[in-house]
């Protein structure tokens, strides 16, 4: 296949054909004869419209014809003509970015057409990439500009530039609890769920947090104050009055706890339990 490849005229897919059983060489003859009654074609144009997961960073200039960007997504080549006289390939560089969050196997072309004068039949490779993505969050925009010009021989400027918002506001709210009357020798699975109440009483979820509490050693039963539990409110989340751009108003919250004993003596059945 390499001498092949260095003996054939770029581009190599398009003069090199390799086939491994009589089905496919039977095709090969029949594509050659075609070839042979209708030598090259003219008008030719081609349409090639990328995944959306992707789009067009720029388009190179073709060995022939020319090429142009129709959209983001879509480029499109014309060739006046090509293999009227002879045997002739063309090629093509464009180069695209991946704008997906998604990772995996993906192919870049969503659809490529082709038509000419002749009506020539032409079958294009699919290529694919591997994507491997990392999550990246953005959560600040950078803040919109305001235009300024100092004029010429102008010493000094004076500008108002409005009003602007303290920004990625929030609050944190930290909470104790007691879990009482816990027995000696058995560790405890806490649980504390954080819910925001809008004006109509809904409920959304702000946070779920477990813990486990080790078991104590005093003879008897005893209260366990758990200390310094954390939730980070952002104000964008805010639903019970405000906006995003203030901490000025209030945020209604509900606390529900859970609390139950991990190690136990009960064993059913004869089943083993390992503590």
């Amino acid at each position: 296949m390499n001498v092949l490849n260095d003996w054939a005229t770029d581009p190599d897919a398009s003069h090199v054909a390799v086939t491994p059983d009589d089905a496919e060489l039977e095709d090969l003859f029949a594509d050659l004869a075609a070839n042979i009654s209708k030598p090259g074609a003219t008008n030719i144009v081609i349409k090639d419209s990328i995944h959306t997961d992707f789009s067009i960073v720029s388009v190179g200039q073709p060995t022939k014809g020319s090429a142009a960007m129709i959209d983001s997504q879509t480029l499109e080549w014309k060739i006046d003509e090509l293999g009227v006289t002879g045997n002739e390939g063309a090629s093509l560089d464009f180069f695209v970015k991946h704008t997906a969050q998604t990772s995996g196997v993906k192919l870049v072309n969503e659809s490529v057409s082709y038509t000419d004068t002749e009506g020539n039949s032409v079958t294009f490779p699919a290529p694919t990439v591997e994507v491997s993505c990392d999550i990246q969050v953005d959560p600040e925009p950078c803040p919109v500009p305001v235009e300024l010009t100092v004029e010429r021989c102008q010493d000094s400027l004076v500008a108002d530039l409005g009003s602007t918002y303290l920004e990625s506001l929030g609050r944190i709210v930290q909470l104790d609890v007691t879990v009482k009357n816990v027995c000696p020798g058995k560790r405890v699975a806490l649980a504390v769920i954080l819910t925001e109440t809008d004006g109509q009483g809904n409920e959304y979820s702000r946070g779920m947090k477990t813990f486990t509490i080790p078991a104590h050693t005093y003879p008897g039963c005893r209260d366990i104050k758990v200390k310094c539990i954390k939730f980070v409110l952002p104000e964008n989340l805010n639903v019970s009055s405000g906006s995003a751009n203030s901490i000025c108003g209030e945020r209604n919250l509900r606390a529900r706890v859970i609390a139950h004993n991990i190690d136990t003596d009960f064993v059913c059945c004869g089943t083993g339990i390992t503590i």
